[in-house]
């Protein structure tokens, strides 16, 4: 028991020289910056300050510390005094902490490296399928996996697309200049409220049909806005790292794939001066942007040669009306590649229409969905001995085309069945407002009972053909079990249609419709002039 005395009485002094030195140390005053520099702290300084953080560390955690300092407290004679006492303890010990959790982050990462089964090579491959935001998410883990993921790899393809505005900028800007010349595709925006399925994805087709009585209201005049109220956090200069400075490259000559989702302040000269600076674009799919057809043709026409997929839907349904004839002919010129193509919610003539189709003779997938003017004549003389894009044509879809007439449609089957389109596998005619009818496109037909499904099938069994309208649902069931074909119409109809009378001519022919074709002719010269008198 004596013996044991001593040894408290050694230890409470200990703790309470170790305080003194530290209050000491603290309070010598503070030397400028110059001095500093000029005099650096001598070996014996680091020394003493290790020893004496040694002697501190290694004091068991008793309540003897607070004893002895509510002691050393109790020592000092003013208020003041006890108070600056006070706040360099916590000083001393915040600035201790800080030191001991970076000492653990470092350790924790030396063991990580150690113990991770694979190499960095490895796992920065690793890193590099991962997803933009859990590449962020796994950098912020340990600094080893902080400096895998900040290989240029990680962020070849950077996908920022979010339902609701979370980035800016600077955000992008940081991103492009991670992945540098190893930037292969973007993906930017404010996503709509219901995302639609990718667009002729890798993805398998899924063709599903069901009865359009349930489908919501819609009106032509109606289209609801997809920019968020703060989607400005994004603006025309969010894509300005693209483009090289002194005429030097970019970080887009190597970009394959760019997709823009309602960017709100984005406008036609921001956009081109972006495309101008991805030469290798294969893939572009821009949505709900404030910039004009005519002008991005004629950008990806000079500027985007490979392309091979392009979707661009209309912010602002039925109204964008600039697209010219010659337009159209730079664009299936220069841009020969093209697979896919969506040109969603465009005033778009037939003329036009069948300029993009016939003149792109790769063509297989084609929507033209929502979009107004044409009535469907541009599907003649598309495919057939012309040699045409339609010889091509896999998926067609011609949803809600408010001008879409029901005898282009009758005859497009007709051609269908007589042979043309060999490759045509799905072909989507819903329209929610009806099919127009001959003569007047303000009068809607609601049945499709025209189009012989029967003879369809046999003909035709890998067909999938799409057919949804609001009014009613005509289903013949004796020919639709098994098959891939359905249709969803007004049970009452108007058209019959008999296979037999289409077997004598082609589509190519137009069906005796001469008269019709030449009103649209006459039609195109006066339009064609009219393009030009305004350019």
């Amino acid at each position: 028991m004596d013996q044991s005395r001593p040894t408290r009485a050694h230890s409470h002094s200990h703790v309470s020289l170790s305080l003194s030195l530290s209050t000491l140390s603290l309070s010598k005053p503070p030397m400028d910056s110059n001095s500093m520099a000029k005099r650096p702290k001598p070996p014996s300084d680091h020394f003493n300050m290790d020893a004496l953080l040694t002697s501190f560390l290694s004091l068991s955690d008793s309540p003897s510390i607070h004893t002895s300092f509510d002691r050393l407290i109790q020592s000092t004679a003013s208020d003041s005094d006890q108070n600056r006492l006070i706040q360099r303890a916590l000083r001393l010990g915040s600035l201790l902490l800080d030191a001991a959790n970076r000492s653990a982050r470092r350790c924790s990462s030396d063991h990580n490296a150690v113990v991770w089964p694979l190499s960095p090579d490895l796992t920065i491959k690793i890193f590099s399928m991962l997803d933009t935001q859990s590449v962020c998410y796994v950098a912020a883990t340990c600094s080893f996996f902080q400096k895998c993921a900040m290989d240029p790899s990680c962020f070849a393809n950077i996908d920022l697309a979010t339902l609701v505005p979370k980035v800016n900028n600077a955000v992008v800007s940081t991103m492009i200049h991670r992945a540098g010349d190893a930037l292969m595709s973007i993906r930017l925006g404010v996503l709509p409220i219901v995302p639609a399925p990718p667009f002729f994805s890798s993805q398998p087709l899924v063709y599903s049909i069901r009865n359009a009585n349930d489908a919501s209201g819609f009106s032509w005049n109606d289209k609801k806005s997809r920019q968020g109220k703060d989607s400005s956090i994004l603006t025309r200069s969010c894509l300005n790292s693209l483009s090289g400075n002194g005429g030097a490259p970019g970080f887009g000559v190597h970009l394959r794939r760019l997709h823009l989702y309602n960017i709100e302040r984005m406008d036609n000269a921001s956009l081109l001066t972006s495309l101008s600076a991805c030469p290798s674009l294969v893939d572009l799919e821009i949505v709900g942007l404030h910039v004009e057809l005519r002008h991005t043709l004629e950008s990806i026409s000079r500027n985007c040669p490979l392309i091979e997929r392009l979707v661009f839907e209309s912010s602002k349904t039925g109204r964008d009306d600039g697209l010219k004839f010659p337009t159209c002919n730079e664009f299936v010129h220069n841009c020969p590649n093209i697979t896919t193509l969506a040109l969603k919610g465009f005033k778009l003539h037939d003329y036009k229409a069948r300029m993009l189709v016939k003149g792109l003779r790769r063509l297989k997938h084609l929507d033209l969905s929502t979009s107004y003017s044409f009535t469907g004549a541009f599907l003649k003389n598309v495919s057939g001995n012309g040699g045409g894009g339609g010889d091509n044509l896999e998926v067609m879809i011609l949803r809600d085309c408010m001008h879409l007439k029901e005898i282009e449609v009758e005859r497009f089957m007709a051609a269908v069945l007589a042979g043309e389109f060999k490759l045509l596998r799905y072909l989507d005619i819903s329209n929610r407002e009806g099919l127009a009818c001959e003569g007047d496109w303000s009068n809607r037909c609601y049945n499709a009972s025209f189009i012989p499904i029967q003879q369809l099938l046999e003909q035709r069994p890998d067909f999938c053909l799409v057919a949804e309208f609001p009014k009613g649902s005509y289903n013949d069931n004796d020919q639709m079990i098994g098959s891939d074909v359905s249709l969803a119409s007004q049970s009452s109809s108007s058209h019959t249609f008999d296979g037999s009378s289409t077997s004598d001519g082609s589509y190519n022919s137009d069906h005796g419709s001469g008269n019709e074709y030449g009103r649209e002719s006459g039609f195109t010269i006066y339009e064609e002039n009219s393009d030009y008198l305004m350019s």
